[in-house]
């Protein structure tokens, strides 16, 4: 078995990627209402933290699934929970930085992140078919975000933004790989729990310098950001535990067709001119992914009925 893949079955992790992305990319849009109407970060990060928490906790009880949660991997899990904590700040960030579309645009360097990470921790080999589509992936991207993405010359663009991006982008690709390594042994659940259980009481300390009063409609919007987050975090855990990194990463390239409706919708910023050209590239790239890995999973069964013939 390949040593970055835990159980390889590309469809159902394409499939968990897609709802991934469209359950962050409201998240995201819910970070954004929230910070513009006063909630700071560090506690928008508690609540996302706790009350994910408490829903993960609340449905292992009723499900009579609390045994998931035992492991002999709590260093692992610590070490998990460091970098996410400091990946939800910069993501996060991004987002309050830099309006929902260019935000996700340049987290899609995720992947070339992920895929360096494969190589060079895993020496696993990713053959010319995968980095032409995550190149088509990103031309799609650079086409659908033009002018806007030019960091150098777009004044619209905080250098300051750009760079909070850039690092939250390589920090979910090695976010990415540690839950894959953690998939392994562990239950999404258990990866989950273990994640807001070290990290909740950690928020809790900072909380009172940064909590306030907040509106009926502020307190929905950080609950609804709340949900989304959990949901969407059970999603891309379960979506790893069947496919690697560098390819279910791809399907978050979806997500900015959310972000451009969002911003579009609820802030009054018009989608790009070029939505039309650069879209089909994305999703084409994704569907090469998904076809490509799909004869690669064929290929594979088939050369191992083979070998199991010839020994019997």
């Amino acid at each position: 078995m390949d040593g970055s893949v835990a159980r390889p079955r590309p469809f159902l992790a394409l499939g968990l990627r897609l709802a991934s992305a469209a359950t962050l990319a409201t998240m995201s849009m819910l970070v954004k209402l929230a910070g513009e109407r006063g909630v700071a970060l560090p506690e928008m990060i508690f609540w996302r933290q706790a009350i994910t928490l408490v829903c993960v906790t609340g449905l292992l009880l009723v499900m009579g699934r609390l045994a998931d949660l035992k492991t002999k991997r709590i260093g692992a899990h610590g070490r998990r929970a460091m970098f996410g904590i400091i990946g939800m700040f910069f993501v996060y960030g991004a987002v309050i930085l830099l309006p929902l579309a260019e935000a996700t645009a340049i987290s899609f360097t995720a992947p070339f992140f992920a895929v360096l990470i494969a190589v060079v921790l895993f020496r696993e080999k990713v053959g010319l078919f995968r980095w032409a589509a995550v190149a088509l992936g990103f031309a799609g991207v650079l086409v659908l975000t033009q002018p806007d993405l030019g960091i150098g010359n777009a004044p619209n663009i905080p250098l300051f933004g750009a760079v909070v991006a850039l690092v939250a982008a390589f920090l979910v690709a090695v976010i990415s790989v540690q839950i894959q390594d953690l998939n392994k042994t562990e239950s999404p659940w258990s990866i989950v729990f273990w994640f807001t259980a070290f990290t909740a009481p950690l928020m809790a300390i900072a909380l009172p310098f940064f909590i306030k009063a907040h509106s009926l409609e502020v307190w929905g919007i950080i609950g609804a950001m709340a949900l989304c987050g959990a949901l969407a975090q059970i999603l891309l855990t379960s979506s790893l535990r069947f496919g690697s990194a560098g390819v279910v990463l791809l399907m978050d390239y979806t997500s900015l067709l959310w972000a451009t409706w969002y911003g579009w919708s609820l802030f009054d910023r018009a989608p790009p001119a070029t939505l039309w050209l650069g879209a089909p590239l994305i999703i084409g790239a994704g569907l090469l992914i998904a076809w490509r890995e799909r004869r690669l999973a064929v290929d594979r069964a088939r050369s191992a009925a083979q070998a199991e013939t010839g020994l019997s």
